[in-house]
C-alpha cells in the first residue's frame, strides 16, 4: 500500500488529521468514509476535492465509503452556513442519490471482487427506525451539552447576528457522529474524511466511538479550497459549476478549468487530477517559463473534463474552444450539437431568420444587410465580402454564394463571421 497521507500533502490536500492517523493506515487495510449530503441530483466541482481523496485512498490500496446523507440530508449541516437550509423529501432524496451514485462511479471501483471495493450507503436505512427516544437514551446521554457547544460551527452560528440555530441543526453533530459508529460497527471504519469545515462533527463520531465501543477512531481533513483572489472556488456568475452535462455543459466545464489563473492552476492540477508529481512539477516549470502559452491551464482542463464527461465530450469541448479563436474548419463546426455552439456563442449578436427564406436561396448580400443587420448596408457587405472578409459557418464566400438549408448547423443554426473576431449567430426558426 502507498502511504496517502504523503500523497495528500504533496498534493496540498491535508489539512489536519488527528494523531495516529498515519500509523493506522500503515499498519492494515482500512475502511474511510467521506459523507456527502444529497441536497441536489448532482455533485458540483465543490465536491470534488473529497471526492478525490476517496479516489486517491483507493488507490493506496484502501477501502472508501461514499455515505449519501438521506437523513443527515433532511436536517441540514450548519457548518459554513449563515442560515437553516431546506430541507428535502424522500422522494426527492432518493432521486438525488442515484443519479450522485452514477457520477460517483466515475472516480471509484465500486463494481470489482477487490477487498478494496468501494461501498455506497445512506444514513437514511440506519436511522429511518431509529426512534427520537432511543436515540437520545443510546447517543444523546454519551455527549454533553459542553462538548457540543465548544465546536466551532456551533459558536460561529450562536454568536453571530441572525437566526440563530435550531435544535435539529444543533443536533446534527450527533446524527453524523452516529453515521461513524455505525459505519464503524458494520463496516470496521476507522476514518472519516472531510473539509476542515467539518473537524467538528467529524471528531464527535470519534468521540461516540471512544465512549460507546472504546474503539479508536480517526479524522483527517482537507483545505476548503479557494481561488488566489479570495473569491469562493467553483462559482460563476451563473452560479455553481456542476458534474452533471445537463447543469453545466461540457464546453463551459472545461472552459472554466481552461481559464483559471497562474496561481490557480498550479494549485488545481495536483488537487483534481491524478497526475504523478514528476510530471505535475514538468508542467509547472515549463509554464513558469512561458505562462503565455498556458499549457499548465490546457492540462489541468483536459484531465478533468476527461475523468467527468469523457474522451468525446472533452474533443468537442476543444474543438468548440477553438471555433472562437479562428483555428476551426466547417466540418468541425458541424459536429457540434446546437446546445454546444449556443454556449459557445453565448453573448455575441443573434438574428432570427424564417426558415421560408432559405426555400429558393437567399442571395448573400441580402442575407447580410437586409435579412439581418451584420451590414448597415448592402454597400458594405459587397465591399467586405469581395475583400475575402466575410465567412459562413468558417468557409469564406464571395458574391454568388447563396444562403439555404445546406448551410443549417444543427438544423437551425447559421454562424456568420465578419472579420477574424466579429461572430453573429442567426437562428432559423
Amino acid at each position: 500500500m502507498s502511504n496517502f497521507v504523503e500523497e495528500l500533502r504533496w498534493r496540498g490536500m491535508l489539512h489536519d488529521a488527528m494523531p495516529g492517523t498515519e500509523e493506522q493506515l500503515a499498519k492494515e487495510m482500512t475502511s474511510a468514509y467521506v459523507g456527502i449530503d444529497p441536497t441536489a441530483d448532482s455533485l458540483h466541482i465543490g465536491h470534488l476535492v473529497s471526492i478525490m481523496m476517496l479516489r486517491h485512498f483507493q488507490n493506496a490500496g484502501h477501502r472508501p465509503l461514499a455515505l449519501i446523507g438521506g437523513a443527515t440530508g433532511m436536517i441540514g449541516d450548519p457548518s459554513g452556513k449563515s442560515k437553516e437550509r431546506n430541507l428535502l423529501d424522500e422522494e426527492s432524496l432518493r432521486h438525488n442519490q442515484e443519479s450522485i451514485k452514477a457520477q460517483l462511479a466515475l472516480f471509484l471501483d465500486f463494481d470489482s471482487e477487490a477487498p478494496n471495493a468501494a461501498k455506497l450507503v445512506n444514513n437514511y436505512d440506519w436511522m429511518k427506525d431509529f426512534s427520537f427516544l432511543d436515540f437520545i437514551r443510546d447517543i444523546g446521554k454519551h455527549i454533553t451539552v459542553n462538548y457540543m457547544m465548544a465546536k466551532d460551527s456551533v459558536k460561529k452560528r450562536l454568536s453571530g447576528e441572525g437566526e440563530g440555530m435550531s435544535f435539529t441543526e444543533f443536533t446534527y453533530q450527533l446524527v453524523q457522529g452516529f453515521d461513524f459508529l455505525h459505519l464503524y460497527r458494520e463496516y470496521d471504519c476507522k476514518l472519516q474524511m472531510g473539509g476542515s469545515d467539518q473537524w467538528g462533527n467529524i471528531t464527535t463520531g470519534t468521540e461516540l466511538i471512544r465512549r460507546k465501543e472504546s474503539g479508536e477512531a480517526f479524522a483527517l481533513t482537507c483545505p476548503l479550497i479557494t481561488k488566489a483572489d479570495g473569491g469562493k472556488f467553483g462559482k460563476t456568475e451563473e452560479g455553481n459549476v456542476w458534474l452533471s452535462a445537463k447543469y453545466t455543459s461540457p464546453y463551459k466545464f472545461y472552459q472554466f478549468w481552461k481559464t483559471t489563473s497562474d496561481a490557480d492552476a498550479e494549485r488545481y492540477i495536483k488537487i483534481f487530477t491524478l497526475l504523478e508529481k514528476e510530471e505535475i512539477d514538468s508542467l509547472i516549470s515549463r509554464h513558469q517559463e512561458a505562462a503565455h502559452q498556458r499549457e499548465l491551464q490546457t492540462k489541468l482542463a483536459e484531465e478533468v473534463t476527461r475523468m467527468v464527461h469523457g474522451q468525446e465530450a472533452l474533443e468537442n469541448a476543444i474543438k468548440a474552444s477553438e471555433i472562437l479563436f479562428g483555428k476551426s474548419t466547417e466540418e468541425d463546426l458541424r459536429s457540434l450539437d446546437a446546445e454546444t455552439l449556443m454556449d459557445v456563442f453565448q453573448g455575441v449578436p443573434q438574428f432570427e431568420l424564417s426558415n421560408d427564406k432559405l426555400e429558393g436561396g437567399l442571395e448573400i448580400i441580402s442575407f447580410l444587410a437586409e435579412e439581418t443587420s451584420i451590414f448597415p448596408s448592402k454597400g458594405e457587405a459587397r465591399k467586405m465580402v469581395q475583400g475575402n472578409g466575410v465567412s459562413i459557418n468558417k468557409s469564406k464566400v464571395d458574391l454568388n454564394k447563396q444562403i439555404n438549408k445546406a448551410d443549417l448547423i444543427a438544423g437551425k443554426l447559421i454562424l456568420a463571421q465578419k472579420g477574424k473576431r466579429n461572430y453573429f449567430l442567426i437562428n432559423v426558426v
